[in-house]
């Protein structure tokens, strides 16, 4: 199947088709990570570009791994792109482009950065954060992750909870679910629910129990420090006493329920201590993932010429 692309965005303006086709690359790649040997001579000759302007190890190691299990050459600019932070984004990717980089990883904290840089360079450019916009790598691993636990999406429900407003996750994981046929809930403070996602094709509870009712996935946000201010929230007391999945919780949604977190986790807050530690929760299943998910982009990356939007 030819994408035909050369930049990776987002999941929005993917095809359901398109998601299928990098899920299905990414199971590949898992049975390579379960090999002896788990380099493979993809990217053989190529240079990958790490640019982070916001901290994430996990991230950052997991794109890394990817690569170097794909034969890439990886050079991890982050250091420098905070030192040149007056420098603009542009001229810092042509700056890494006519050095011959084949791919450029960035995550910024500006929505539409990757757009931006990709149309100023020819090296490939991945979205790995922009902004409040989109996470597409992390929601691509959460996406195979439900995939091999529930086996296909068609008419599984699922609840998304927590902070919507700033989550890009949690915005990358509705376009990718809706697509693929799943019914789609959300809950969450109302000060902290995007305007009009109701667009997105998603049912809005301000009842967190009806959301999680009979809910066969409950994936949680992150609560980000912007989450905190007054504004969005009185406290993280409040928070945890209407919204925090605990065992209370878990009781209306189905037996088989999994829980999920895009990490790093705030124990205690997102998720109560004995959720976490219970095999309802799939944490460590999507860390797992996170390696072949990112190897998977960079293979159809390689092998199109294109945008993947």
């Amino acid at each position: 199947m030819a994408l035909h692309r050369k930049d990776f965005f987002g999941l929005r303006d993917l095809t359901a088709d398109d998601i299928r086709y990098i899920l299905s690359t990414a199971e590949t790649m898992k049975y390579i990570l379960n090999q002896k040997n788990k380099k493979v001579p993809h990217l053989q000759g190529k240079s990958v570009i790490i640019l982070f302007y916001e901290q994430s190890a996990r991230a950052k190691l997991s794109y890394e791994l990817a690569a170097q299990h794909l034969s890439a050459n990886v050079v991890d600019m982050t250091n420098s792109a905070h030192s040149m932070e007056r420098e603009s984004l542009q001229d810092m990717g042509q700056l890494v482009d006519q050095m011959g980089a084949d791919f450029i990883i960035l995550r910024h904290p500006m929505a539409g950065a990757a757009r931006l840089l990709a149309e100023c360079v020819e090296a490939s450019v991945i979205n790995a954060g922009d902004g409040y916009n989109e996470n597409p790598g992390q929601s691509l691993l959460d996406l195979l992750t439900i995939k091999e636990r529930k086996g296909s999406f068609e008419g599984l429900k699922v609840a998304i909870i927590g902070d919507l407003l700033h989550s890009r996750v949690a915005k990358s994981n509705i376009w990718g679910l809706t697509k693929l046929g799943a019914e789609v809930c959300v809950s969450g403070p109302p000060t902290l629910l995007l305007p009009g996602i109701e667009k997105f094709g998603v049912q809005v509870h301000y009842d967190v129990r009806e959301a999680v009712n009979q809910a066969d996935v409950i994936l949680t946000t992150r609560m980000r420090m912007e989450a905190q201010d007054k504004t969005f929230l009185p406290s993280l007391d409040e928070y945890k006493r209407f919204f925090r999945i605990d065992h209370n919780l878990l009781r209306y949604a189905k037996e088989d329920a999994i829980v999920m977190h895009p990490g790093p986790i705030q124990r205690g807050i997102e998720i109560s201590d004995g959720v976490i530690d219970s095999p309802q929760c799939i944490i460590n299943d999507q860390i797992a993932n996170s390696v072949a998910v990112r190897m998977a982009m960079f293979y159809i990356l390689s092998q199109m010429g294109g945008t993947l939007a």
